[in-house]
């Protein structure tokens, strides 16, 4: 039986730390080893956007230390990962070099969508559970050091997430001159985090049913809440009980009682009263706290990646689904972007042969469907700038920044005239793998979305054979498809350019 043993590291903002587990067919995944060191990355990160050079140091010497354990337990695999604070270092691909110079070790710095969407699969690792709690309205609740995730499910779907900036890190940064000075610290924080929460509401819960909380993450469950923790639930009257007894303690007293450091107790109010807060507008009678963490989303996905673990859950529709959502935030036409997405799968499948595309690039290609007219909500007539705009500017929960550069560059050229490599380059800072896969992709879309040009879905039907260098296409229509193939040239001759085949295009109409 074929068993690997993996590491997941994780550079947060107020720890550095890292676990060993072991993948099999058989087991899944076991957890064997958890270290953690307490260092607040976040503190200089938030405030200054630069870490000294004695944060760097310290970070180096722990990578050193996770070398030394990962060969004491013969791991064969890692990934390292920094989240929120590395995000808004000025020169994050300077502190990641030298991390790698002095110590063998590669992070991947995790866009926001990147650090939830693993998250959420740390949650989806308890399966049973898991499954369970989303089919009803359900919210995950991520609290981190630099911000604060809300994922809403309704009937196993995904239906919105959304980031705030209101992590624990960040609100005690902000606030603590003015803490010394106000008796009442936890109503500071009400009042710092009152117009993120109101907003969220007024735009995300005025049509949903809230019944379960999920809180992500383990600082609450491993320090204010262990007593509570024996089946993972945390009830209302529980959590009123804790908030309000912690109101009166001190940091010190806090750190004394639960064996932390200060600065680690300083962080406990913040989180609370966010978790009240949240529990508030939702109305929620209780939290599951699974206790997991980041680790466990990264060694879950790794798993999955290497088919240790097979998820009953379909991670490849949530962010489908969640790319419809927004979508649908723009207004876009549901009839057409049903009907050229089929249209766009049925090309990209007929010739993988020649494309050298993969599962990942055909999702790409489905969200760019999805999105690809989004820019009409502002301006009818600069549709394509605008839908570039509203992608770049919104997080699509388990794609990375690159991920969302590239569809929103295939959807631009979708209309606009595809600019070559020296100019992409300089623009976008795309490498030469992206640029060529943003033109597959565009060449695609232009096709696709040209056979319905007049959004009355003609088009019944698409039977696509490639041959040798040759790519017939029949047709399939009800309706007269003279204004489709009249504006088909241009896209053909891109479609030829960039993909060196000759296309042919045949009607067969439907009586």
């Amino acid at each position: 039986m074929a068993i690997t043993t993996f590491a997941a590291i994780d550079i947060g903002s107020y720890e550095v730390s890292m676990k060993v587990y072991q993948l099999s067919k058989k087991s899944g995944l076991k957890e064997l080893n958890d270290v953690r060191y307490r260092m607040e990355v976040g503190r200089g990160a938030y405030t200054r956007g630069r870490l000294d050079m004695e944060m760097v140091d310290s970070i180096c010497e722990i990578m050193t230390d996770f070398q030394r354990i990962m060969k004491e337990f013969g791991v064969e695999d890692y990934r390292a990962c920094a989240t929120s604070a590395f995000r808004e270092l000025v020169n994050p691909i300077i502190v990641v070099e030298q991390i790698f110079q002095r110590t063998g070790i590669k992070v991947d710095i995790l866009s926001n969508a990147e650090q939830h969407f693993l998250g959420y699969k740390s949650i989806a690792a308890n399966e049973a559970g898991f499954k369970k709690m989303i089919q009803k309205g359900t919210a995950i609740l991520d609290v981190g050091g630099g911000s604060l995730q809300v994922s809403l499910f309704d009937k196993d779907a995904l239906v919105t997430t959304q980031n705030l900036k209101i992590g624990s890190l960040r609100v005690r940064e902000r606030l603590k001159e003015l803490e010394k000075t106000n008796p009442h610290y936890e109503e500071l924080v009400e009042e710092f985090i009152r117009n993120d929460l109101t907003a969220f509401q007024r735009l995300y819960l005025k049509d949903r049913d809230i019944k379960n909380v999920i809180l992500m993450g383990d600082f609450l469950t491993d320090t204010i809440f262990r007593e509570e923790m024996n089946d993972n639930i945390i009830t209302r009257a529980e959590f009123m009980n804790r908030y309000e007894s912690t109101l009166n303690k001190t940091n010190d007293m806090l750190a004394e009682e639960m064996d932390i450091e200060p600065d680690t107790a300083s962080l406990i109010v913040p989180t609370m009263v966010i978790c009240k807060d949240f529990m508030d507008i939702f109305g929620a009678e209780s939290l599951w706290a699974p206790g997991v963490s980041l680790h466990d989303g990264i060694a879950y996905d790794y798993g999955e990646k290497k088919k240790f673990i097979k998820s009953a859950h379909n991670f490849e529709n949530d962010i489908l689904v969640a790319s419809r959502n927004i979508a649908k935030r723009y207004s876009s036409g549901k009839s057409h972007i049903q009907g050229t997405t089929q249209l766009a799968l049925t090309i990209f499948d007929s010739i993988k042969k020649i494309h050298g595309m993969g599962p990942r690039e055909r999702l790409l290609l489905q969200i760019a469907v999805q999105l690809h007219d989004c820019g009409k909500y502002i301006s009818m007539g600069d549709v394509a700038e605008c839908s570039y705009h509203i992608i770049m500017s919104t997080e699509i929960i388990g794609l990375s920044t690159q991920e969302r550069q590239i569809i929103a560059s295939a959807v631009r050229y979708n209309t606009m005239e595809f600019g070559y490599y020296d100019a992409l380059k300089q623009e976008l800072g795309v490498d030469r793998q992206c640029y060529l896969l943003i033109a597959k992709l565009a060449a695609i879309l232009r096709l696709a979305n040209a056979m319905d040009r007049s959004h009355y879905q003609k088009v019944s039907g698409l039977k696509a054979v490639l041959k040798d260098r040759e790519l017939q296409m029949v047709i399939d229509y009800n309706k007269d498809i003279s204004l489709e193939l009249g504006l088909l040239k241009d896209k053909v001759e891109f479609f030829e350019e960039v993909f060196g085949v000759r296309l042919i295009l045949r009607r067969k109409r439907k009586i």
